[in-house]
């Protein structure tokens, strides 16, 4: 940290803003070990509540009505549904997760909505400024996720939330919102393989992680899990003396004939916790009275209201190209999802798969009344054009993952899942992150010039997906669509069945182009 930086929210240079100079500030917390190496006090787990002290958060965030979730998969749509549902109960919420897709301030949600950034100034400068002041060598400034969750406490306890949900953000145990030691209920996401650098290799250590957000005979409630992970939460939660219990999928026939406001088979899961979290939080804090309960055999208009208007940025979420005319929007339309893990792109590809199909029962989701103005469905209408006319379906992936991730195992299920419905992606086009690692906010774009980006990460993606195709032709390929054969001059590394691109921009510009040469065609972009 430099001198410079610093308090008060008093930019550096005139060229920053306010809040740019609050980005500034928060990418200087970003560290690049993964692991405690146990050397650094600053690493350890028990300097959160020395933070905790120099913040006077103490007794605020023991007052707290808190809702804590961990899990490895369906972490940020659970704790949507037991926000959206409380919400429609009429208490006050505040909403913690991670990671945020454009705007830091997302990760922040006040009633729903993310808060103001004149709000987030002045918490964070607070937060910030004091930390600043009371920290030294021995105890250091805190890193850029324990800041931030630090920083919702503060923010949670200042704008006095009847209750705050809290997604961890990585395992459980160590994790920075595992400050919370009377929460009112917790709840453990689906288990799979993830962050095992840090986690452990096995289930049964991941599982453990986990549970470390179990609290003494504090009620917690998972999904079904793989037998060698329910046993490790079912050890913790005896040791503890937690009366965990396992949830059911939500049975659709509770909703009234309506659908879940987050889209895909899986989020029915993710929806039984929530309901379940949000009963157990009702009964806990004596508002049962207020809302009728009785799961298995109904659904109060609250808890349906909730799980039907829940939304959430980048989770099997359409968004049709805006760049066109408004009768021709269908034209380039892109289906969104954040999967990074085996199961979760098994999970992406059955859900694509179905939302592109012209007849398939997903079809109804493109004319869904337009009541909720956050719903993904408000800027898809139909799969077909406005005036009926049928379009060519071509779909092409647009990807990127981080180099932790292994593409051996997270493009193959991708390709082999959506095969099994019919579909077959024309091209893959490779990417690199818009944001470099030590950046946060519009300063952390890639700047670079073209010639400069190292591309090296997107040409192994780009060789794994080539192998992939030529090692499956006539199974799980199909024939290279001619609008696609020619002018990628744009790329920087064309193969029969993929490019690579030195930005997100320059390959939406390519899909742009595609488009409006191609006026028979609907590209369909996930």
């Amino acid at each position: 940290m430099s001198e410079q930086e610093g308090g008060n929210g008093s930019p550096k240079s005139s060229s920053l803003t306010p809040y740019e100079e609050a980005l500034e500030a928060l990418s200087s917390l970003i560290i690049r070990r993964t692991r405690a190496d146990g050397t650094n006090f600053g690493d350890q787990f028990d300097v959160l509540f020395e933070y905790l002290k120099m913040l006077d958060l103490e007794e605020q965030i023991s007052n707290m009505k808190i809702i804590h979730v961990a899990g490895t998969k369906g972490k940020g749509s659970t704790c949507t549904f037991t926000e959206s549902i409380l919400r429609n109960c009429g208490f006050r919420t505040g909403l913690f997760t991670s990671p945020h897709l454009i705007d830091i301030r997302e990760r922040f949600r006040l009633n729903g909505i993310e808060i103001c950034q004149e709000k987030f100034l002045a918490y964070f400068w607070w937060c910030y400024d004091r930390l600043k002041e009371k920290t030294d060598d021995n105890i250091p400034m805190p890193n850029y996720f324990r800041f931030l969750a630090l920083l919702a406490f503060k923010i949670f306890a200042a704008e006095q939330v009847d209750v705050a949900i809290m997604e961890v953000g990585l395992g459980g145990k160590y994790d920075a919102t595992n400050v919370v030691q009377a929460p009112i209920v917790c709840g453990i996401t689906s288990l799979g393989y993830d962050h095992m650098e840090i986690l452990g290799n096995t289930l049964g250590e991941i599982a453990g992680e986990k549970a470390g957000i179990f609290k003494d005979r504090i009620p917690a409630f998972t999904v079904p899990q793989p037998e060698e992970a329910m046993h490790v939460l079912e050890e913790k939660a005896s040791q503890l003396k937690v009366p965990l219990q396992v949830v059911a999928p939500l049975d659709a026939k509770l909703l009234n004939g309506l659908t879940l406001g987050l889209e895909g088979e899986h989020q029915y899961l993710n929806a039984g916790l929530a309901i379940a979290l949000c009963s157990t939080w009702l009964k806990r804090t004596g508002h049962l009275g207020d809302i009728y309960l009785e799961r298995t055999e109904t659904l109060s208009e609250q808890f349906i209201k909730g799980l039907t208007s829940a939304s959430l940025q980048g989770r099997a979420q359409i968004v049709a190209d805006t760049h066109f005319k408004s009768e021709q929007s269908n034209k380039l339309v892109f289906f969104l999802d954040g999967a990074h893990s085996p199961e979760s792109m098994e999970v992406c590809a059955r859900w694509f798969s179905l939302a592109i199909k012209d007849n398939s029962p997903d079809q109804t989701l493109f004319h869904r009344q337009l009541d909720n103005p956050k719903s993904s469905h408000d800027v898809v209408k139909m799969q077909h054009g406005e005036k009926g006319v049928q379009r060519k379906s071509t779909p092409i992936l647009l990807f990127n993952c981080l180099t932790v991730r292994d593409p051996q195992l997270l493009l193959p299920r991708l390709v082999e899942t959506c095969a099994d419905h019919g579909v077959y992606f024309k091209k893959a086009l490779f990417v690199p992150s818009l944001s470099v690692y030590n950046k946060v906010g519009s300063q952390a774009s890639t700047t670079s010039t073209d010639s400069e980006v190292d591309l090296s990460w997107q040409i192994t993606l780009q060789r794994v997906w080539e192998n992939l195709m030529q090692g499956n032709k006539g199974k799980i390929t199909d024939i290279v669509s001619e609008e696609l054969k020619d002018d990628v001059e744009m790329s920087a590394s064309n193969c029969e069945h993929s490019a690579v691109f030195s930005s997100l921009p320059v390959a939406i510009k390519w899909l742009r182009d595609r488009s409006q040469q191609n006026q028979s065609v609907r590209f369909q972009v996930t």
